[in-house]
């Protein structure tokens, strides 16, 4: 007897599942034990001995070590969340509005777009050395403090402060305009963020037909109204993949990862880095399902 004819959600289902066996193999037999091991060390206290190592159960107490004890764990986790919720919608907002741009017919685009895809490039191998918006603000600060010694110009050049009173003054409100100005403050993170995303959206923003723009001048829509009942709607699966990509992104070196690092390989306290690195997981876990839930809602599927 012959088996029935697979539909084609089948054989979707199926292709999926053939491209994610490579990287369940991977999981299995790079990351399965020492995830295990992280776990184990971080309740327990880790010594070193002649045959290896040996563990003494210590349950959780070097997660109340690390939320309560250390001085630096939790304020450097405040902090790297909140410059994550800083970061996050301006870099997504930032890429779609340069995707967009880029998308236009324009000459010299090719080289449009691979300036702003270079920091992505850049960021690989000694160029990672580099913290990128401290060493750009040192270098102007440099050459500032050399043409005014008294170091006024220096101290305000890279500040928003005159953005900051125009805004005040029209009634803007202060929390707004604090953000305002501390996008202008992070632009070269942002810049230097999202050569990813902008890929990402331009692929999108590529792959949408061409008809459906005629359609809409056909019947008098305006570009305004074009973005955001056609353009906005057929990339937003994409805003949820580079929420999701940005997230993680800002969570991978920052202080806390730094931290982490200190923690292990400097002061030898593997069971207080361990319970440090799940806590930081269980954040960032939280955070991305939180955001994936809310953004989820808004996505528009075209079939």
């Amino acid at each position: 007897m012959s088996n029935p004819k697979r539909s084609f959600q089948q054989r979707k289902a199926l292709t999926g599942m053939l491209f994610l066996t490579p990287w369940f193999l991977g999981f299995v037999f790079f990351f399965a034990v020492p995830i295990y091991n992280s776990i184990l060390y971080s309740f327990n206290e880790l010594k070193a001995t002649d045959t290896g190592y040996s563990l003494t159960f210590k349950g959780l107490e070097n997660y109340k070590q690390a939320l309560y004890v250390d001085p630096n764990f939790v304020r450097d986790l405040m902090t790297v969340v909140g410059e994550m919720i800083v970061n996050v919608p301006l870099i997504l907002i930032f890429s779609l509005f340069i995707a967009v741009l880029l998308n236009q017919k324009f000459i010299g685009r090719a080289f449009a777009r691979s300036i702003f895809f270079l920091p992505v490039i850049l960021a690989s191998g000694i160029a990672i050395s580099i913290t990128n918006a401290g060493f750009m603000q040192q270098i102007m600060q440099q050459a500032l403090a050399s043409s005014d010694p008294t170091g006024a110009s220096a101290s305000g050049f890279l500040q928003s402060v005159e953005l900051r009173y125009m805004l005040l003054d029209i009634g803007v409100s202060e929390t707004i305009v604090n953000y305002l100005t501390g996008a202008v403050d992070r632009i070269y993170e942002i810049i230097s963020q999202s050569g990813v995303q902008i890929l990402i959206f331009l692929a999108g923003l590529q792959s949408i037909s061409p008809s459906l723009y005629e359609a809409s001048r056909i019947e008098g829509a305006t570009g305004y109204e074009a973005f955001w009942k056609i353009t906005f709607p057929m990339v937003s699966p994409l805003i949820l993949t580079n929420l999701v990509y940005t997230i993680i992104d800002s969570f991978m070196n920052n202080k806390i990862t730094q931290l982490i690092d200190t923690t292990a390989f400097k002061n030898l306290n593997f069971g207080l880095s361990s319970a440090m690195a799940w806590i930081y997981f269980g954040i960032v876990a939280c955070i991305l399902a939180v955001s994936v839930f809310i953004v989820s809602r808004r996505v528009f599927y075209h079939e």
